[in-house]
């Protein structure tokens, strides 16, 4: 069996390998599945039981064990600040990386304090035992390669759900996304100019995105469906960014991947753009 191997990237780009290998020996990784949930639920009058609402995750607590080990004191005292300088919790989060030779995926993580190095037997020579306790707000574990599809363009006829039934010259495409994680996935869509009023549509589920803009040749109108980061810009060629929100059809909903296969399609009123969509598998244990 493969040896357990770590690598944590804080955002100022600097990394360090916990593994099987000397100087930072990883012992143990604690919290790999275990997250509590919380049950919501409501009870009425008269009511036997509870009726239930919904589940959410809580937050996922992580702890590395790490065993330092040394040619001398002094590289020790070297090791040791530079596992807490790497750690440190000012920094935000930072990328965790999980590997066990079966699979290999990822978290964002904050550290929840300075790295902590026992005493006693816990500290040698040229020894240190050290403890890292790590919070991911987001619970899910994900795929360190995302899904990157094009969907092609084509010339067709399209009418809107939620219009008048007006026939437009429309140009579009679908195609059928899995999503093999445990939960369902949230997606980043990037149409590159020229197009005009593009839509992005679950067909599955009826769901879609629309912006009543042109985009220039040239230009980049990116989607992000993310929880808590949702985003809508359009990139100009020189790198300007502008908030696209309040181009958004009020009728428009952020969607993602459901569980298993979703048909995605967009559609647009003019134009010839490229249309990609990138998204990551989401899993609740390594």
């Amino acid at each position: 069996m493969a040896a357990e191997k770590v690598i944590f990237t804080n955002v100022k780009g600097q990394s360090i390998e916990l593994t099987n290998r000397m100087p930072f020996l990883l012992e143990s990784v604690e919290g790999k599945g275990d997250v509590s949930a919380n049950v919501q639920m409501q009870s009425a009058p008269f009511q036997d039981g509870a009726t239930f609402i919904d589940t959410t995750l809580e937050t996922r607590t992580l702890e590395l064990i790490v065993n330092i080990k040394a040619y001398s004191r002094d590289e020790l005292n070297l090791l040791r600040q530079q596992i807490s300088s790497i750690f440190n919790p000012r920094l935000g989060l930072g990328k965790l990386t999980y590997s066990n030779g079966n699979s290999e995926r990822e978290i964002e993580v904050v550290s929840a304090g300075i790295p902590i190095f026992p005493t006693g037997e816990a500290k040698g020579k040229w020894f240190q035992r050290t403890v890292i306790n790590l919070i991911a707000p987001n619970p899910y574990w994900e795929d360190t390669i995302e899904e990157n599809y094009k969907l092609e363009d084509f010339v067709g006829s399209f009418r809107f759900p939620f219009t008048l039934p007006t026939r437009f010259s429309t140009r579009g495409d679908s195609k059928v996304l899995a999503n093999y994680g445990d939960v369902p996935t949230p997606i980043e869509v990037e149409f590159r100019g020229p197009v005009t009023n593009p839509v992005i549509t679950n067909e599955s589920t009826g769901e879609f995105i629309r912006i009543n803009r042109a985009i220039p040749v040239g230009y980049k109108l990116i989607l992000d469906t993310s929880f808590g980061n949702k985003r809508v810009e359009i990139i100009a060629p020189d790198g300007t960014t502008m908030n696209g929100f309040h181009f958004i059809d009020l009728q428009s909903t952020f969607f993602g991947l459901d569980i298993g296969d979703n048909r995605i399609g967009f559609v647009a009123e003019g134009g010839s753009p490229e249309v990609y969509i990138r998204y990551k598998h989401r899993y609740l244990s390594v």
